[in-house]
């Protein structure tokens, strides 16, 4: 008898006071029933830094397999581990122009866990009243306020 995996949803946003300044970051998952709120900040950091981490500490979450659908309001991430993460790896860590990767921690950490789940990566429109982003949002300014 198998069972299905969990199904859950993920919201995630990051956000900067600043760029670079203080930054928090904000993760809301739902699965079922259940429902988890996430956050945290960083003195020092940039608004991209923050989308990654948000997508980073929302995956490390689960505690077990899951089919993740991962809603983020960041083209960056999302094309990021969509598009570019690929040639990136292919290319050892350095961008169609040779250079380094920005952020090639964060990168390698989402991708290692992104391997962990089956993700499908949607987008939203930040800021334009989708209520699960702007709540994800509300807790990444919690981050930067409780620091």
């Amino acid at each position: 008898m198998s069972s299905e995996p969990p199904a859950v949803e993920l919201f995630s946003d990051g956000a900067c006071r600043g760029n670079p300044g203080p930054g928090g970051w904000g993760v809301v998952l739902r699965s079922g029933e259940h429902e988890k709120h996430l956050y945290g900040g960083e003195p020092q950091t940039t608004n991209n830094r923050m989308e990654l981490r948000a997508a980073i500490e929302g995956l490390r979450a689960l505690r077990q397999y899951c089919v993740v659908d991962l809603t983020t309001d960041s083209q960056y991430v999302r094309k990021g581990i969509t598009e570019w993460l690929l040639t990136w790896k292919r290319n050892g860590w350095r961008t169609s122009a040779k250079k380094p990767v920005k952020n090639v921690d964060l990168w390698q950490e989402l991708d290692a866990l992104v391997q962990q789940h089956r993700v499908a990566w949607h987008w939203v429109k930040g800021h334009s009243g989708h209520p699960d982003n702007e709540l994800a949002d509300q807790l990444a300014n919690r981050g930067i306020d409780e620091l």
